[in-house]
């Protein structure tokens, strides 16, 4: 199927058993809701799917079994995080094989790659498979930035058609605009700058907080796009202690709470991560039940131009 860089693509939660297996179940349960509320992919396995944890037989359930779930409906796209170059060939060949759509890309894990090293790693890559990519440039959290000169260069390859804009630079997407007008579409990365990326141009959003809240975020997106901006900001300040959830190291444990609060998961996380305790518990839950006590209609926004 055909990926169109735009809307709004949750990276979804993976969820376990407590026995620490998939529950297939509730994942399915979750992926429903998302494509009901008019989510335009799925991405599976990035940092919220705790891919890191993830055996390779486990990541081929989830796609296969996401693909079979939607069927025509929307894409799946899998994120790639390796530690190696053949390592993310071999990613990008499974991801082909079991079925999914398209590829978001994290640069190398854990080596700091300079400039001509992480798009030599890109490049090849991307030359060796025919799925498009989405480079996900988030120095930040993975200390590699990837430059507009950079991009320049990766651009040669067709295949290499979106960014998951996580540098926490707004006039980043100004910049990448005027750079490579729509060659290149931009996804806001990061949840508390989402109306901020809409407003300033941004193709989409992958977003965190929508495995809990779908119907809210995807709204967010639609007026936003439609120009209906106090609509779409009124809804987000209600949605900000919310999404300030996911810019923290607990950002797993934190939206699977949220998840459970609205019926659309479990706290079950994969070791060494552990759900919330204590005190930091107590105080995501009364972020969540404010939200909920105070959640918006959606009935009478402008969702429907």
């Amino acid at each position: 199927m055909r990926v169109v860089w735009e809307g709004v693509m949750p990276a979804v939660t993976t969820k376990f058993t407590k026995e620490d297996t998939l529950d297939l179940d509730l994942f399915l349960k979750n992926i429903k809701v998302q494509v009901n509320a008019g989510v335009s992919g799925i991405i599976l396995g990035g940092t919220l799917g705790e891919a890191s944890t993830l055996e390779e037989g486990e990541k081929e359930i989830l796609v296969r079994t996401t693909v079979e779930s939607v069927g025509e409906d929307v894409p799946v796209i899998i994120n790639i995080a390796e530690q190696s170059t053949k390592g993310a060939i071999r990613a990008a060949e499974n991801a082909a094989r079991f079925g999914a759509d398209g590829l978001m890309m994290l640069p190398p894990m854990r080596y700091k790659a300079n400039e001509k090293e992480t798009v030599t790693y890109f490049s090849v890559v991307a030359d060796s498979t025919d799925l498009p990519i989405m480079i996900y440039n988030n120095p930040v959290d993975y200390g590699i930035e990837v430059t507009l000169p950079m991009f320049e260069k990766l651009l040669r390859f067709p295949n290499i058609q979106a960014v998951k804009e996580s540098t926490r630079d707004i006039t980043n997407i100004t910049r990448l605009r005027n750079q490579f007008g729509d060659r290149l579409k931009i996804l806001c990365g990061v949840d508390t700058l989402a109306y901020e990326s809409l407003v300033a141009g941004a193709d989409g959003w992958v977003a965190g907080l929508v495995c809990a809240f779908p119907e809210e975020t995807v709204a967010i997106y639609h007026l936003a796009k439609t120009g209906h901006y106090k609509e779409a900001l009124a809804l987000y300040r209600w949605f900000m202690p919310l999404l300030e959830l996911d810019i923290s190291p607990q950002l797993v444990q934190n939206i699977k709470l949220a998840e459970v609060a609205t019926g659309l998961g479990s706290e079950y996380v994969r070791a060494p991560r552990l759900p919330l305790q204590g005190a930091e518990r107590e105080r995501v839950q009364r972020i969540i039940d404010t939200a909920l006590t105070n959640r918006p209609a959606l009935s009478g926004l402008n969702l429907t131009n």
